[in-house]
C-alpha cells in the first residue's frame, strides 16, 4: 500500500483515531501473548509475571497489554533512562536496549526491560518494550528475591541502560557477562529472547501502520490519543470532591527486623482536575529489602486512579499527566542507594491499598473495602539428583474486599501485581515438589453486609534434599480492616512441618533450608467486609454456610443461631 504524503498534516479524524487506538491495544496484546508463550521460566509462562507496552519517542506509554499494572508504570522511568543514555538520534534499525537498575528507574533486579526502536522507511516512530520478571539474576539466594538482604549488592546483577543488540546482532560480551552471573543461563536467555520476539512483533505491526498512514499522520494520532486520555482523566478527577483524604497501611516487617512494623501513610489531595499523592509520614527506609523506589509509587498511584475513573479512558501516558507524587527522601517509598529492594512488591501493594483507602473517602461507592493486600511468593531452588540446577516459584493471592453491592472475590489478584498462581503440574515438573492440596479457607473473608473474598491454602511436600526456600508474604500480623462496620479479613499464615515432627512458624518473610519429607503449608489472607454483618440478607447467610465459605460455628458467632435457623427456613421450597 502506498503511504499518504506526510506533507499534508490533515486534521485527525475521530473515527480513524478510535480505530487506531484499538489497533494499538491489539498490538500490545499480541506482544503480551508472544512474550508469555515464548518464555522458558515458570514465573513468566505460568504466573504471567511479564508485561508488554508501546511507547512514543518522548518516552510516554502509548498502548499497554492487559498485564501487570506495576510493570506498565515502571517502564516509564526505565524507558526514560534508556532514552537519556541512548538518544533516539543514535538508535538504528535492529537495535535493542535493556536495563534493570532500581536506582536508575527500575524497581528490583529480576525485572529486566527490553526496548526496541521502531523505524518506518528509516524514520523513528515509536518504541516497542517488554518487561519480564526473570527467574534468577544472581545474588545470595536462588530466584534473586532474598528476604534478608541488607544492601542491593546481595540481590543480583545490576544492569545500567545498555545496548543489547546493534544492527540485529546481540552484544556477545554483554551476553557472556549476564550468563555468567545467573544460576540458570539457558532459562535466562530463553526469557530474554522471548522479550526480543515480543518487541519484534510490536515493531512489525507499527511499521505496517506507518506505511499505511504515513509517519507524520500516525505520530499526530499518537499525540491525539495521549491528549484525549489526559482530558478524560482530568474530567474524572474533577468530578470527585476536592479535599485531602488520608489512609494508612501497616507492613508486617522488613524481612530483617522481624518484630518491627512499618507504616505507609498517604494523603490524596484532590484539587480541581489534578490529584497529588503525598506519602509524608511513611516509615524511614528499612534495613531489609521491602524498600520501594519511586517507580513503585508511580505504579500504585496510577493503578488506583485508573481503577476508580471511567473504564473507557485509554490506558496510555495521558492518564499520568494529572497525577503528582510527594515521596520523602530516605523513606520506605524513596530509599537511598544501596538500600535493598528485592521484596518491594509488598510495599507497592501497601501503597496501592493506602491510595485506594484514601480515595474511598472521596468515592465510597467506587472503592471496595481493603483486599488481602498480599501476593504470597515462595521460591524453591537447588540441585537435583542429576546435578542439574533448578529454580521454581509459586504465587498465591488472597481475597478481595467486599464492595457496596457485591461480596469480595475469592483468591484473585486485584491491584498492581496482577499475576496467576502456578498450576500443580507445572510446579511439580519444575522442581522436586509434590502439591498435596489447594483449597479455599473457610471463614477467611471478613463478615459484612457484603462478605470479603476468601484466601486459599496450599500444602506442598519437599521431595529433594537441601532445598533453599524463600518465602515472601505479608498480612501475617495486620489484617485487612473492614469498612462501614464490616469486619476484618483473616490473617495470612504459614508453617513448615519438618520430617522429624517439629513445626516451625513462618514469620511473613523467611529464607531457610528444607529437605525431603518436610511439608509447607501456606494460607493467604481474606478480604475485608463492607457494611454491618447484621444487615446481610438471610438468603446470603444461608448460602455462605451451604457453600462452606462460612462455617456453622462462625455463622452462629456472627449472626446467632436463631438467625441461621431462620435463614434455613426461608430457603425451604414452598408447595
Amino acid at each position: 500500500m502506498t503511504a499518504p504524503p506526510d506533507t499534508l498534516a490533515p486534521a485527525v479524524d475521530p473515527i480513524l483515531l478510535e480505530v487506531i487506538r484499538n489497533k494499538l491495544d491489539g498490538i500490545a496484546q499480541e506482544m503480551e501473548l508472544t512474550l508469555v508463550r515464548s518464555a522458558f521460566s515458570v514465573i513468566v509462562k505460568e504466573a504471567l509475571d511479564a508485561s508488554a507496552s508501546l511507547f512514543t519517542l518522548r518516552g510516554e506509554p502509548l498502548a499497554q497489554a492487559v498485564a501487570i499494572p506495576a510493570h506498565l508504570a515502571m517502564l516509564v522511568p526505565m524507558v526514560g533512562a534508556i532514552l537519556r543514555d541512548h538518544p533516539i538520534e543514535t538508535m538504528r534499525p535492529g537495535d535493542a536496549y535493556l536495563m534493570n537498575d532500581p536506582y536508575d528507574g527500575a524497581s528490583h533486579l529480576p525485572d529486566i526491560a527490553v526496548v526496541v526502536p521502531v523505524f518506518v522507511d528509516g524514520r523513528p516512530v515509536a518504541l516497542s518494550t517488554a518487561l519480564s520478571h526473570h527467574q534468577d539474576v544472581g545474588g545470595m539466594t536462588p530466584a534473586s528475591v532474598p528476604t534478608n538482604a541488607t544492601e542491593i549488592f546481595q540481590e543480583g546483577v545490576r544492569i545500567p541502560p545498555l545496548r543489547l543488540r546493534r544492527d540485529g546482532v546481540l552484544d556477545p560480551t554483554l551476553i557472556a557477562i549476564l550468563k555468567r552471573n545467573v544460576r540458570l543461563p539457558d532459562i535466562f536467555m530463553g526469557d530474554l529472547n522471548a522479550q526480543l520476539a515480543c518487541c519484534s512483533i510490536g515493531a512489525r505491526r507499527i511499521e505496517e501502520l506507518g506505511r499505511a498512514h504515513g509517519v507524520r499522520r500516525l505520530t499526530m494520532m499518537f499525540d491525539a490519543l495521549l491528549d484525549h486520555a489526559e482530558r478524560m482523566t482530568r474530567k474524572g478527577i474533577e468530578a470527585l470532591p476536592d479535599g485531602t483524604y488520608r489512609y494508612g497501611f501497616v507492613l508486617d516487617n522488613d524481612g530483617v527486623d522481624l518484630d518491627r512494623r512499618l507504616h505507609i501513610e498517604v494523603a490524596a489531595i484532590i484539587d480541581g482536575d489534578t490529584v497529588r499523592f503525598d506519602f509524608t509520614g511513611t516509615s524511614a527506609q528499612a534495613r531489609g529489602p521491602v524498600n520501594a523506589v519511586p517507580a513503585g509509587a508511580l505504579g500504585a498511584g496510577g493503578f488506583a486512579l485508573k481503577a476508580i475513573l471511567d473504564p473507557h479512558i485509554p490506558s496510555n501516558g495521558g492518564c499520568f499527566r494529572p497525577m503528582n507524587l510527594t515521596l520523602p527522601e530516605a523513606s520506605l517509598v524513596n530509599p537511598r542507594e544501596p538500600a535493598p529492594v528485592s521484596c518491594r512488591s509488598v510495599t507497592m501493594k501497601g501503597m496501592a491499598a493506602a491510595v485506594l483507602g484514601a480515595l474511598r473517602q472521596a468515592a465510597p461507592d467506587k472503592v471496595p473495602a481493603d483486599a488481602s493486600g498480599e501476593l504470597m511468593l515462595v521460591h524453591f531452588g537447588g540441585t537435583d539428583a542429576t546435578g542439574r540446577r533448578y529454580i521454581t516459584s509459586q504465587l498465591l493471592a488472597g481475597g478481595t474486599g467486599a464492595s457496596l453491592e457485591q461480596d469480595g472475590t475469592d483468591v484473585i489478584e486485584t491491584d498492581v501485581t496482577n499475576c496467576m498462581n502456578v498450576p500443580a503440574e507445572a510446579l511439580e515438573l519444575s522442581g522436586p515438589l509434590r502439591v498435596h492440596s489447594l483449597s479455599l479457607v473457610p471463614d477467611s473473608g471478613g463478615a459484612g453486609r457484603q462478605r470479603g473474598g476468601l484466601g486459599c491454602e496450599q500444602r506442598i511436600e519437599i521431595l529433594g534434599d537441601d532445598v533453599t526456600m524463600t518465602y515472601r508474604a505479608d498480612r501475617h500480623y495486620w489484617a485487612p480492616p473492614g469498612f462501614a462496620e464490616g469486619r476484618s479479613g483473616s490473617l495470612a499464615e504459614g508453617w513448615i512441618d519438618r520430617a522429624n515432627g517439629r513445626r516451625e512458624v513462618i514469620p511473613s518473610k523467611l529464607v531457610t533450608r528444607v529437605s525431603k519429607g518436610d511439608h509447607i503449608t501456606i494460607r493467604t489472607a481474606g478480604g475485608a467486609g463492607y457494611g454491618d454483618p447484621a444487615d446481610r440478607l438471610a438468603e446470603a447467610r444461608c448460602r455462605d454456610v451451604e457453600d462452606g465459605k462460612v462455617s456453622a460455628t462462625a455463622a452462629v458467632s456472627i449472626w446467632g443461631a436463631p438467625a441461621i435457623a431462620s435463614a434455613s427456613v426461608q430457603k425451604e421450597p414452598t408447595s
